[in-house]
């Protein structure tokens, strides 16, 4: 019997890998980001923008990044 509540169908979160992590920078500023793994997002402090991460994959596209709220 599988378990049809897990997966990227479902909407799990799919864990990041850490030497991807260590390789991608902010496409906008190139510096490190963050893996806030509770929202699924890889974050630019620097720009002020988060970029999801869907079923594994970064998504870097400076106009799909959530904007961060200053402060």
């Amino acid at each position: 019997m599988t378990d049809e509540t897990s997966g990227p169908e479902s909407g799990a979160k799919v864990p990041l890998d850490p030497l991807l992590l260590e390789i991608l920078v902010c496409p906008v500023t190139r510096t490190a980001l963050r893996y806030d793994a509770e929202a699924g997002e890889l974050v630019s402090d620097a720009a002020g923008l988060a970029f999801e991460v869907r079923d594994g994959i970064p998504i870097m596209l400076p106009e799909e990044a959530r904007v961060l709220d200053p402060g």
